[in-house]
């Protein structure tokens, strides 16, 4: 059994992976976010604690992150750099070590192409706050796995490949589904992707932007 604690429980990937993480493993769950009100479909679930929170207030974080094994962050925002700072100031005053996050494509510059182009202007006021995510991380002394999706679909698939910075970024779009899996899986092997930053998309989406676009 493995404590989890998942920040920005509110998200619609963290939503997925919670579920999984209930009905397919015996983990306990903290789930931290604003107004866990929200979430009060697991109010009754013993093996679920919520957490009605501010992610900036570090002391928060830190005594709802006591004796968890793992964190997942799922938050964002273009001040997504401070917020991701408290965590992991809290993970060193816990001294919990592992740590799965949310980044975006593009925030190594890693997206070739006219996609790469394209996906500079469509989110370019947010990609300085990833990378400067990536940099806290990187130097936190965590260990980390950052997550870069594609363009993100509601499709009811998991279906997708995982690709390192030395491969580049490929395809142009993921399901949420397929991001919560992969999290799913790393969460039941934490040995895994250790101090890695993957990207993940659908085999076969390449193009020079999303196909709904």
């Amino acid at each position: 059994m493995t404590k989890v604690m998942i920040i920005g429980a509110n998200g619609a990937m963290a939503r997925i992976l919670t579920e999984r993480l209930l009905h397919e493993t015996t983990d306990t769950l903290t789930l931290f976010l604003r107004n866990a009100d929200r979430l009060n479909q697991y109010a009754a679930n013993d093996r679920v604690t919520l957490v009605d929170g501010d992610v900036n207030d570090t002391a928060a974080v830190a005594k709802a992150m006591a004796s968890v094994d793992v964190v997942y962050s799922n938050l964002g925002g273009q001040d997504l750099a401070t917020q991701t700072q408290s965590v992991v100031d809290a993970m060193a005053q816990t001294k919990v070590q592992r740590l799965l996050y949310i980044s975006s494509l593009g925030a190594h510059r890693e997206v070739p192409g006219k996609f790469g182009e394209w996906n500079e202007k469509m989110i370019g006021a947010y990609l300085p706050g990833f990378r400067e995510t990536a940099d806290v991380v990187a130097q936190s002394g965590v260990t980390f796995t950052e997550i870069r999706p594609a363009w993100l679909t509601d499709n009811d698939e998991v279906d997708y490949e995982v690709t390192t910075l030395a491969d580049g970024f490929k395809g142009t779009e993921v399901s949420r589904r397929s991001v919560a899996d992969f999290a799913f899986k790393v969460i039941a092997d934490p040995s895994q992707y250790q101090n890695a930053s993957v990207g993940l998309d659908k085999a076969g989406t390449d193009g020079d932007k999303p196909s709904w676009y």
